[in-house]
């Protein structure tokens, strides 16, 4: 193929405009360098994922500088999650305010808004965006990787050259194999996914209305996600054993599997599908638990779903994105300020990258197979590491910020304070009267006196041997631990 017209080099190019290109490009821009985002589709466009992490909305987008915007927005507050889960007959719920790093609040978004804010502030920024420009290959020269091919919006074949390039185009990446390497499927996650929406439903008791509700039923489990008083995301997770169950007509398999879930079937009694587009439609998603075996090689990086992805039941997957992205956008701006060289920073962000998947994926492999609370927050104190009281271990894994990066945390906090805090309707959390929350609460309010006790900068490295984070978050640097 003709490598067609070229324009200016730039010193990055993002492939894919979801959060993980959005921030990886907006992090090189605000470093003053030159960023190219090539995007196949044209903003806003549908995407699933619409549960978020504290560690993503108060951690990365405040980096971005879009806080404001999304508390704007009006998103629905997701103050934890609720599970109807294991042993115990009755739901069960967890709250981010239990742990001292974390806000006590994420967003449940409608993803072609929220991905809008994060990509027409990147332009801001200064990156230069491209729409409905698709990557078709990569340049090479010296063994690296040096620009993208692709095709413009009026079919032409294009390409630019750059110093880094970053493929955050998603599951279905046409660059992935460039680093080298393959996508490993995950042995324990072979589940697939039929998902739609519905023009309302059912929400939970204040203060938990706009949590996700996780509920486990014979063939699999449910996640029913509050995005709007008129639109809730029901997506049904099957085991492979029982995929035959969707073949033939999707919309009846979808009604017949919500029927064995007796709580999501209350809440949506009587409630239509939704009939807007993009909302209109349900879909399917197989085999989503992968990662590639290689995540960078000379000149270019994978981050977000083109690197991997793990089951979604803790809604995981735009932080894995998000904060790969950072760590990414982190080993271009050190390498490029002439800083440090281009394997030990992509090999911090590897390594660190790799940690969050795999602790996220042990996790996950315990909590399928444990049947009570207590042991799921003992699994995750034990595969964290933490020394924190295995709630608050639980809290902050799934809540993002088990690396303990300084760009993740929400900051210290005295949770001995949030347990009384009303809510914006004047209404008090009370953490003591939440299922599983109260017997665990005495040891999470202790660590957090000590924590608060001795309080100390984050930015140190996570490894022996290997980098610390600067002040401003956007780049690595040596630093003892």
């Amino acid at each position: 193929m003709p490598l067609g017209s070229a324009d200016v080099d730039y010193d990055a190019i993002v492939v894919g405009g979801g959060p993980g290109g959005a921030t990886a490009a907006t992090v090189i821009a605000q470093e003053g360098h030159r960023v190219l985002l090539l995007e196949k589709e044209r903003f806003p466009r549908y995407q699933i994922g619409e549960s978020l992490l504290p560690a993503t909305v108060h951690g990365i987008c405040s980096l971005l500088g879009v806080s404001d915007e999304l508390a704007r927005a009006g998103f629905p507050r997701k103050r934890g999650g609720t599970f109807l889960w294991g042993q115990n007959p009755d739901p069960w719920t967890f709250a981010f305010a239990l742990s001292p790093q974390l806000a006590d609040h994420a967003f449940q978004v409608e993803r072609s808004k929220f991905d809008t804010i994060l990509l027409t502030n990147a332009a801001r920024c200064g990156v230069t965006v491209k729409y409905e420009h698709q990557a078709v290959g990569v340049l090479r020269a010296n063994g690296r990787v040096t620009g993208v091919r692709y095709t413009d919006d009026n079919g032409h074949q294009r390409h630019n050259t750059a110093r880094y390039v970053i493929d955050a185009s998603g599951h279905t990446s046409r660059l992935r194999d460039e680093v080298g390497g393959h996508r490993q499927m995950s042995p324990h996650f072979r589940s697939i996914a039929l998902f739609g929406y519905f023009a309302g439903g059912k929400r939970l008791s204040p203060p938990n209305s706009g949590n996700i509700l996780c509920a486990s039923f014979s063939s699999g489990w449910i996640w029913y996600i509050p995005l709007a008083p008129n639109l809730t995301s029901v997506g049904v997770v099957v085991r492979q054993d029982c995929a035959d169950r969707l073949r033939g007509d999707k919309r009846a398999a979808y009604d017949s599997l919500i029927a064995e879930c007796p709580m999501v079937r209350d809440y949506l009694d009587d409630v239509p599908p939704a009939q807007t587009p993009p909302y209109d439609q349900l879909r399917v998603r197989r085999d989503y638990s992968y990662h590639h075996t290689v995540l960078w090689c000379p000149g270019m990086a994978l981050v977000g779903d083109a690197a991997l992805f793990v089951d979604p039941i803790f809604s995981t997957g735009v932080h894995l994105a998000t904060y790969g992205a950072l760590m990414a956008a982190r080993s271009v701006n050190t390498v490029l300020a002439g800083e440090l060289d281009e394997a030990t920073c992509f090999g911090e962000y590897e390594a660190r990258m790799r940690r969050e998947f795999t602790m996220l994926y042990k996790f996950l492999v315990s909590f399928y197979e444990a049947h009570d609370e207590q042991t799921y927050f003992r699994e995750a104190q034990r595969i964290s590491g933490q020394h924190a009281s295995p709630i608050e271990a639980f809290v902050d894994l799934i809540g993002g910020v088990s690396s303990g990066d300084i760009a993740l945390s929400a900051g210290a906090k005295d949770i001995t304070a949030i347990i009384t805090q009303p809510n914006e309707h004047g209404d008090v959390i009370g953490l003591r009267e939440i299922p599983v929350v109260a017997a665990a609460l005495q040891g999470a309010v202790a660590t957090s006196r000590i924590r608060q006790d001795n309080p100390e900068y984050d930015g140190k490295p996570l490894f022996d041997g290997g980098l610390g984070v600067s002040r401003n978050a956007r780049r690595w640097q040596c630093h003892q631990r």
